[in-house]
């Protein structure tokens, strides 16, 4: 090891020892989470995000590439000591509660899955080839913001899972940023799940320009975020043309501000327009993306407990609250039960059943016996050969 990183090494025991150590043991739950999953729905593969997938590799040379500019503005004098300890501390500090943010968010989306393939039978119908997406899949530049997982239950039928969706559309000219601009202003909550097969949730015709869905989950790991501001200064980012800024999308998260900040629809508008900051504690923002989005549920999940009274604000607005969740799985049941409520078929679904070499053997020769070639037709031929038995007795 150089000098160099040496330096960067010691800033890194000096600014964050304590939430690295914490980080490391985080991640350890993540992995132990994802290896099982792997194991229960016989994934190929997984990816993750790349700045995650970076961090959970090694965290400690992960932080080392956040100070690599600093250190070399230091040697080089173009920044002071003082200015470099104020500097790489921040950024240190920044990718570890990004990163861990990240980690809790992965570790609760692969523990409700574990419980919902474990406790209600639910196995992988997207994507087919069983490589499992934690990340953006980058789809978005074919004009479409397709699923993370689409889960089955043969009994009960299909849930969607969209993990910080919606995301903007790949556009080429201004026509087409015009018609896609809502989805760079839209509020980004932390998952959004759909009952039924769904592998779009586009729909510009709307505001917001997404279908509407059956449950929106955040997930909180500090312990005092309700305590947090957030600045929405973003989220108004004036697009192109004044038609697109009157937008009905901005017209509506007007309402739903004025609404949690208990204030004037024309003095929020007021306070935009004139580019001045909008701030909100972040349990009324949970509050604002269930105003927009307006979700048939809405849940909030807190890996630490919060207080009574944020509790009974949130559940008045319809959001049901699982606090104290810390890693234990089993508190996640209530929002695995959530979700297997709006499992659904539609009409047309045609349903692939994933079934072991061993048992597709004996079924290609009970084809065989039946004298027809096609497996889906197989399987319908020995349907009705049970059911005429079971009529007969």
């Amino acid at each position: 090891m150089d000098l160099l990183d040496e330096l960067k090494d010691a800033m890194i025991r000096h600014v964050a020892k304590n939430l690295l150590n914490e980080a490391i043991r985080w991640i350890e739950f993540v992995k132990k989470e994802i290896d099982e999953l792997v194991e229960k729905l016989h994934l190929k593969g997984f990816t993750l995000p790349r700045e995650f997938n970076s961090f959970i590799a090694d965290p400690q040379a992960h932080l080392r590439k956040k100070l690599f500019n600093y250190v070399y503005d230091l040697v080089r004098n173009r920044i002071s000591v003082e200015e470099f300890v104020r500097k790489a501390s921040a950024a240190l500090r920044t990718s570890l509660r990004t990163n861990m943010r990240t980690a809790y968010q992965i570790w609760c989306i692969a523990a409700t899955l574990n419980i919902l393939v474990d406790s209600h039978g639910y196995d992988l119908e997207f994507p087919e080839h069983r490589f499992l997406n934690f990340d953006r899949s980058g789809k978005q530049k074919l004009g479409m913001i397709p699923p993370n997982a689409v889960l089955i239950n043969y009994f009960r039928g299909f849930v969607s899972l969209f993990h910080e969706a919606p995301r903007p559309l790949g556009w080429e000219d201004t026509s087409d940023l015009q018609r896609i601009w809502s989805l760079y202003t839209a509020l980004r909550p932390d998952m959004l799940v759909y009952g039924g097969k769904v592998l779009d949730i586009v729909d510009l015709s709307k505001s917001p320009p997404i279908k509407r869905p059956d449950v929106l989950i955040e997930f909180k790991e500090l312990p005092d975020w309700y305590q947090r501001v957030r600045d929405l200064r973003g989220y108004f980012r004036k697009p192109l043309t004044a038609e697109e800024w009157r937008s009905k999308w901005l017209e509506g998260l007007f309402d739903g501000l004025a609404d949690i900040m208990g204030v004037k629809r024309s003095e929020v508008r007021q306070r935009v327009e004139s580019s001045a900051s909008l701030r909100v504690r972040e349990y009324k923002l949970v509050q604002l993306y269930v105003s927009t989005y307006k979700p048939r549920k809405a849940i909030l999940v807190s890996k630490s407990l919060i207080p009574s009274d944020i509790r009974n604000e949130l559940e008045m607005m319809g959001v049901t609250v699982f606090d104290g969740i810390e890693f234990d799985k089993k508190k996640l049941e209530g929002l695995a039960s959530t979700i297997d409520e709006f499992a659904k078929f539609d009409y047309e679904d045609r349903v692939a059943v994933s079934i072991s070499a061993k048992v597709l053997k004996q079924l290609s020769g009970i084809c065989r016996s039946l004298g027809v070639k096609s497996v889906s037709e197989c399987i319908e031929k020995i349907v009705e050969l049970v059911k005429h038995r079971e009529l007969k007795h």
